[in-house]
């Protein structure tokens, strides 16, 4: 939303109309879908495609964009190319199995993996045909029966995930410790990055708070390295020797909630 502010409000469109449709899939789970109910259902479908699938749309700019800085901000920590990379887990595409939570909001950290042509990318390669809204859509009409038995909307971008992946296997569950810590930096450092492309004004604000402490010292190091390019970097850290030395030339301790020196 910092790079596309308009979002904001289509965010906040898609939670009102999921709300009122969910709102609406409970009552006909308690009394039995009436015919009037029928129709108003296909009208918050329509707005919730609409909505949801420029929501999609624009997530899926992101995550294209993001590829390279995150390979490049991921190699400048590491120092090796363990084939970082995002993928999405859309449930329009029925990739989410999850009971999720009722009423749901889009999640502003899933990014879902669509291309910008009108065609979805699923895990294994292949492309569905179609624009976002035509899967939306189709999407909505094969779980009807299981909306309307749970009384709960079941896909949408807020039912949607993102896996992240090295070496072509899910972080989660095969990398180490130190790997999954180090994907997660140099998603943030990617992102940053992208700000930094995008703004007129300088520089963003970059904060680590308590990150060195995860990292071997050759990692600290690295990450030193990477972030001296910014502007401003603000660095919190319990133990004052974790900071790598090229980033404590201007310090303040704080001892007991006071400023003890600078």
């Amino acid at each position: 939303m910092l790079r596309s502010p308009r979002l904001t409000g289509v965010l906040a469109d898609y939670d009102r109309v999921l709300k009122q449709r969910n709102s609406l899939l409970k009552s006909a789970r308690a009394s039995g879908l009436r015919t009037t109910q029928l129709g108003t259902l296909e009208v918050w479908d329509d707005r919730l495609v609409e909505f949801g699938s420029e929501i999609i749309d624009e997530r899926a700019k992101l995550v294209d964009e993001l590829g390279g800085p995150l390979r490049t901000a991921y190699e400048a920590v590491v120092g090796a190319d363990h084939g970082p990379a995002l993928l999405g887990a859309l449930s329009v595409l029925g990739l989410d199995d999850s009971s999720g939570s009722e009423e749901g909001s889009p999640s502003h950290a899933s990014s879902p993996s669509l291309s910008s042509t009108p065609a979805v990318a699923t895990e294994d390669g292949a492309k569905a045909a179609g624009t976002t809204a035509d899967l939306f859509r189709a999407a909505l009409a094969g779980v009807r029966r299981k909306e309307l038995d749970r009384g709960m909307t079941l896909v949408g971008p807020h039912r949607d995930d993102v896996v992240f992946m090295l070496n072509a296997l899910p972080a989660r569950g095969y990398a180490s410790h130190g790997e999954s810590w180090s994907f997660a930096l140099a998603l943030k450092l990617a992102a940053a990055e992208l700000l930094r492309r995008d703004s007129s004004s300088g520089d963003p604000v970059l904060i680590l708070d308590d990150v060195f402490a995860e990292l071997d010292l050759s990692r600290r190091s690295r990450l030193a390295t990477a972030v001296l390019a910014f502007d401003q970097v603000l660095i919190t850290a319990a133990v004052f020797e974790d900071v790598p030395d090229q980033l404590a030339a201007h310090t303040i301790r704080i001892h007991a909630g006071e400023v003890v020196d600078g």
